[in-house]
């Protein structure tokens, strides 16, 4: 029998979050590689859930998902952004932002089309551009001592005639880069200039810190027609298993999106939609308090990270801090790195490469994850100081 894996996805083998996560369980290793919270989101939200699967929710939801979330996603939206939405023809709920992408992606290419993404990148990007018969082409995000930058003119060449959309994540995982104003307007004029649509993947959109502002591609001038907007509630209230995310876009990208995501769930999480609208009308408070209780963890562990001798470089957003190992590893391998590091301390983390498409470009880097009770994060620093004790 020949080989069954559909050979546009034999290249990218098991997620290495999977992998990862595995090791940290079987190591018994504290867990800073895969991104999610170990304490829950707010009482509000999880009574919400609890009180819709009492009072009988727990059927199929309308395919768009329930109005009132799309509702709240559209006043979240008006909010903090001033960008309006219909919710009726105009936002789409979905099985986290993964499927969000999946949907944008299959449903708005064509085989033979390119896609610019900035790599690093997170993993499912590749698979879903694979999917869709397109073609990834990769403008490298480069470390240096002002934070994540990339090369203009490396951009502009990444553009062709069969290019059919920039992919941008921004706040950016795994670097922590925050795109600046002048970094988004650069990109949004090439669009308009190529008639690109652009997938915005904004789900670390209120983790930001030291008072850096988020700019929503879709509120930049000519660009609210040409932008599909995706996001979700799993980091913002810590309820990353929920699979709770949208599509906010036009109506013409909107059905495109959900054409193909009528195939894959369908629908799903009936009462956790109302729990997560609820989420999105807490006050500015909640919102505020999120990022800075990420910020201390997150200052905390790059500490930790300088003391073990890496070179640590900062995160401006997200759960995530990368370093080059290279100064405790001379040899510069990420992937056996992390392979052996929680034999050696106990501590899981993520090797960067595969998260280029050009591996040998992240081969020295590793991102670890801040998203964690202060005492886990004391723990692991405490275990990575043994490093720099070697």
């Amino acid at each position: 029998m020949r080989d069954p894996l559909n050979s546009r996805l034999a290249p990218f083998g098991t997620t290495i979050f999977a992998t990862m996560s595995a090791l940290a369980v079987e190591t018994g290793s504290i867990n800073l590689g895969q991104g999610f919270p170990d304490t829950d989101g707010p009482d509000e939200v999880l009574s919400a859930a609890i009180e819709a699967i009492r009072s009988g929710q727990n059927q199929y939801p309308p395919g768009l998902g329930i109005p009132d979330l799309r509702q709240a996603i559209a006043e979240h939206q008006q909010r903090f952004y001033g960008l309006t939405y219909d919710p009726a023809r105009e936002i789409l709920v979905t099985a986290g932002a993964t499927e969000a992408l999946a949907g944008a992606l299959l449903g708005t290419l064509e085989p033979g089309d390119e896609v610019v993404v900035f790599e690093p990148m997170y993993d499912s990007y590749q698979a879903c551009i694979a999917l869709a018969g397109a073609t990834v082409v990769p403008v490298l995000l480069q470390p240096s001592p002002a934070g994540y930058v990339y090369n203009s003119d490396e951009l502009r060449a990444a553009i062709t005639p069969r290019t059919r959309t920039i992919l941008l994540n921004t706040p950016h995982n795994p670097t922590g880069k925050v795109f600046t104003a002048a970094e988004m307007n650069e990109i949004s004029s090439l669009a308009i200039e190529h008639d690109l649509i652009v997938v915005t993947d904004e789900v670390y959109e209120h983790l930001i810190f030291d008072g850096r502002e988020h700019v929503s591609m879709a509120g930049l001038p000519g660009m609210w027609d040409r932008t599909i907007t995706i996001s979700s509630g799993g980091k913002t209230f810590n309820t990353t298993g929920w699979k709770i995310g949208w599509v906010c876009a036009p109506p013409p990208l909107l059905k495109a999106a959900m054409s193909a995501k009528q195939f894959l769930t369908y629908v799903n999480g009936a009462p956790f939609q109302p729990a997560i609208a609820a989420g999105l009308r807490l006050g500015d408070e909640y919102f505020s308090k999120l990022a800075s209780g990420l910020a201390a963890t997150r200052d905390r562990l790059r500490v930790g990270l300088d003391a073990a001798g890496f070179t640590v470089y900062g995160s401006e957003a997200t759960y995530f801090t990368t370093v080059d190992i290279t100064p405790v590893r001379p040899d510069g391998d990420g992937v056996a790195f992390c392979q052996e590091l929680p034999h050696l301390v106990g501590v899981v983390a993520i090797p960067n490469q595969v998260f280029y498409v050009n591996p040998e470009k992240g081969r020295n880097l590793v991102r670890f994850a801040c998203c964690k009770r202060m005492e886990v994060i004391d723990e692991a620093v405490e275990r990575l100081s043994k490093l720099s004790a070697a």
